[in-house]
């Protein structure tokens, strides 16, 4: 497998952590995020990655170097201006066929490699990988006619809805459609996708997933380190 990491971001969210610091370089625990999700890819067979920057390039630059420390190939796509979520991927030459994009801020314990054998089994262009992830609303809701008839109540309701995990399998055949040198986004992508009819499937994951971009869970993986799985088979694989 050969993949991409999205790491271009500026963080916004994650401010003031953020401010002197990229996003792919903030630590869980004691280490920086992308490391984190190097090596779990060099793990799941993952020999090549090109490393999608614009914010602080020089710094994530010079941090992970050529990837030799991990045991991997890191490459550099740089963006002279943000250009979204696919953008970027357009950049780079001589994809193979298949190839896995994520974004640099996954915290997860996804079988990479069984997502990459999905997508290559399958007749999709696009694979998602999926997490149901609950959403509380903190009011009552009301379900309301046309004619403006109270129908239905619940208290406080919790929705279940299967979100984008941030990871991906892309055919190579569907960068034909993301325009060069322009912002694009995974968004558009998959509108754009769906009006033509191509086909996407998804891949759902049951197990452990955290969105660092996102400051609770930021702050949630943070305080979880010790006890995770995936922390404590790595540190055992390095004792």
């Amino acid at each position: 497998m050969q993949a991409v990491i999205l790491a271009g971001g500026k963080g916004t969210r994650l401010r003031p952590f953020t401010t002197t610091l990229p996003k792919p370089i903030l630590p869980v625990g004691d280490e920086p995020v992308v490391s984190i999700i190097l090596g779990q890819l060099r793990d799941a067979g993952v020999t090549k990655v090109t490393l999608a920057v614009n914010h602080m390039a020089e710094l994530i630059m010079s941090f992970f170097g050529a990837g030799h420390k991990f045991g991997l190939r890191v490459e550099y796509s740089v963006e002279e201006r943000p250009l979204g979520t696919v953008g970027p991927v357009k950049l780079i030459p001589n994809l193979p066929e298949h190839f896995l994009v994520m974004n640099g801020d996954i915290l997860t314990d996804l079988d990479f490699r069984g997502l990459f054998r999905s997508h290559v089994s399958g007749n999709a262009k696009l694979t998602v990988a999926t997490y149901q992830r609950e959403v509380p609303i903190d009011f009552g809701v009301l379900e309301v006619s046309s004619e403006r008839s109270v129908t239905g109540f619940q208290e406080k309701p919790t929705f279940k809805f299967d979100v984008s995990m941030g990871v991906y399998i892309f055919s190579r055949s569907i960068l034909d459609d993301v325009p060069s040198e322009q912002p694009y986004g995974f968004d558009e992508l998959v509108l754009g996708m769906l009006s033509r009819g191509d086909a996407i499937s998804s891949y759902r994951h049951k197990g452990y997933w955290l969105d660092l971009g996102r400051p609770d869970d930021y702050d949630r993986a943070n305080q979880e380190f010790e006890t995770l799985p995936i922390f404590k088979r790595k540190r055992r694989a390095t004792a």
